[in-house]
C-alpha cells in the first residue's frame, strides 16, 4: 500500500473516531450547556429582581401579603417570595418540581435568601426544563451538521496537502525505482521538493545507483579483458597439446594422459567462450534489427539437436502460428537462447519424457513463447537463483558448468524479454518470455 494512501486512510479514520465520538457525547454536552445557560439566565433575572427590590422595596411584589407567587402564561417561567427564618441562608440552583395549578412540573429553580425590612425572604425563580430543552434537538442537528461539515473541508485540504508533500517521494520512486533497465542510467535529475527528508534519499539514491553503475562496469570490463586475454594461451596449449599426440613415439599411458588434459583444456574453452558472449551482449555489440519467425527458428534448433530426443525417446509438441514474427531482435541470440532451454528441457528430462513449446498473443498485444518440460525439476528455493553465473541445480548428474541459463538471461534482458520460471521438484520446469508488443 502507498504511503498517501496509508496517510489518507489514518487520517480520514481519525477523524471519523472523532466524529462518532463527539456524536456519542454531543446530546451530554448540548444538555450540559442549555444548563449552563438556563443558570446564566437565572442569576441575570435575580439580579434584575434584586435591583427592583432595592428600589422599590418587597412591597412591590408583596402588596400586603405574606408571600408571593407569580408565573407566566405556560407556565415557564415562576418567581415566588416567602418569609424564612432569620437563620436560613441559602443561594442554590438545582432541578426540581413543582405543583401549580394542580400541575407538577420540573423546573429550574434558583433560591436566594435576602433581608428586606428587618425580615428574611427566599426569593425562587424557576425556568421549566421543558423550556430549556427546548432547542436541545436542533441545537445538536446543526452542530453536527457543522461537524460532518468541517470534517470534509479538512479532509479535502489534508488530502491536497498529503499529494503535495509526498509528490517527490512519488517522483523519486517512478523516475530512480520503478521499471529501471540495467545498468541504470546515470543522467538522473534531482528531484526539486523543499523536505530535507526526501532531498537525502534522492541523492543517496544517485550515490546508489552510480556506484552499482561503476561497480557493473568494472565487473563487465574485467569478464571482457580475461575472456579475451584466456582464449590465447588456451588455444596454443590446445594445439601443443594435439602436437604431442600425434607424435608416433608417445606411449600409451601419455597419450590418455594427454587426452584427460584435452578435455579439461576443452571445457575451460568453452566456459573462457560462454563468459566473452556474455560479455559481447552486455557490451550491446550485437544488432538487433533482424525479423524472425519463432517456428522457423524452432524447426532449426530440432533439427540441430534432433539426435538427444532420439536418445531419451522424448516426444515433442511444436505449437507456434506460422504466422508470428519477431521483430527488432538478433536472429543468432535468439537461437542461442532458445537452443540453451531445449537442451537443458532435455538434459533434466525423464526417459520418454515430453517437451511442449507454445506460443500465443496476449490481450495487450505482447507475445508470449512458453516452453515446459517433464522433468526431474528445480527445488523451489533454487529457481530465484537459476540464472547466476556458474549457478547449478540438480547435482545428481553432470549439469555443465553453471552459464547456460545465464547466457539466457542476458540475452533477455538484452531484447528486453521478460522471462520467468515455474518448477519444483519431480514437477517439471516451465519458462515463460514474453516478447514486447512489436511482435506480429
Amino acid at each position: 500500500m502507498k504511503l498517501s494512501t496509508k496517510l489518507t486512510l489514518f487520517i480520514a479514520g481519525s477523524k471519523l473516531v472523532i466524529v462518532l465520538l463527539f456524536v456519542l457525547a454531543l446530546p451530554f454536552l448540548v444538555k450540559e450547556i442549555a444548563s449552563q445557560y438556563a443558570n446564566y439566565t437565572l442569576k441575570q433575572q435575580r439580579k434584575k429582581v434584586l435591583s427592583i427590590l432595592k428600589e422599590n422595596g418587597i412591597d412591590y411584589y408583596l402588596r400586603g401579603e405574606p408571600n408571593y407567587g407569580g408565573y407566566t402564561m405556560l407556565k415557564e417561567e415562576f418567581i415566588a417570595f416567602s418569609p424564612v427564618g432569620p437563620k436560613v441562608i441559602v443561594n442554590t440552583i438545582k432541578n426540581s418540581q413543582v405543583l401549580i395549578e394542580g400541575d407538577t412540573l420540573n423546573y429550574r429553580i434558583l433560591s436566594y435568601s435576602f433581608r428586606s425590612k428587618n425580615r428574611n425572604y427566599l426569593m425562587e425563580i424557576g425556568k421549566a426544563d421543558a423550556s430549556i430543552n427546548r432547542y436541545n434537538k436542533p441545537l445538536q442537528r446543526f452542530t453536527l451538521y457543522v461537524l460532518i461539515t468541517l470534517i470534509v473541508l479538512t479532509i479535502l485540504i489534508d488530502l491536497t496537502f498529503i499529494r503535495i508533500i509526498v509528490k517527490p517521494l512519488a517522483n523519486i520512486i517512478n523516475t530512480k525505482l520503478i521499471n529501471k533497465e540495467f545498468p541504470f542510467r546515470t543522467d538522473h535529475e534531482r528531484i526539486k521538493t523543499s523536505t530535507t527528508d526526501f532531498k537525502y534519499l534522492d541523492d543517496s539514491l544517485v550515490l546508489l545507483i552510480s556506484q552499482i553503475n561503476e561497480a557493473f562496469y568494472k565487473e563487465r570490463e574485467f569478464t571482457s579483458n580475461a575472456s579475451h586475454e584466456l582464449m590465447t594461451p588456451i588455444t596454443i596449449l590446445q594445439n601443443k597439446m594435439e602436437n604431442l599426440l600425434a607424435e608416433e613415439s608417445l606411449d600409451e599411458s601419455s597419450a590418455i594422459a594427454i587426452v584427460e588434459m584435452m578435455k579439461t583444456v576443452d571445457r575451460l574453452k568453452k566456459i573462457t567462450n560462454s563468459l566473452l558472449l556474455i560479455s559481447r551482449i552486455e557490451n550491446e555489440q550485437y544488432i538487433r534489427k533482424e525479423q524472425i519467425k519463432p517456428l522457423q527458428l524452432f524447426h532449426e534448433i530440432i533439427e540441430e539437436i534432433g539426435h538427444r530426443f532420439e536418445e531419451k525417446n522424448i516426444s515433442l509438441v511444436l505449437d507456434i502460428s506460422a504466422d508470428a514474427v519477431l521483430q527488432d531482435v538478433n536472429k543468432d541470440l535468439m537461437f542461442q537462447l532458445f537452443f540453451n532451454l531445449i537442451h537443458n528441457a532435455i538434459k533434466f528430462n525423464r526417459q520418454d519424457g515430453t517437451i511442449s513449446v507454445s506460443g500465443i498473443f496476449l490481450n495487450d498485444g505482447r507475445y508470449q513463447i512458453k516452453v515446459c518440460d517433464s522433468g526431474i525439476g528445480i527445488p523451489t528455493e533454487d529457481v530465484p537463483f537459476i540464472f547466476n553465473r556458474f549457478m547449478k541445480t540438480n547435482l545428481n548428474s553432470q549439469v555443465g558448468y553453471g552459464l547456460g541459463l545465464a547466457i539466457v538471461k542476458s540475452i533477455a534482458v538484452y531484447h528486453r524479454i521478460k522471462i520467468t520460471v515455474e518448477s519444483g521438484v519431480d514437477k517439471g520446469t516451465t519458462f515463460k518470455l514474453i516478447f514486447k508488443g512489436e511482435s506480429a
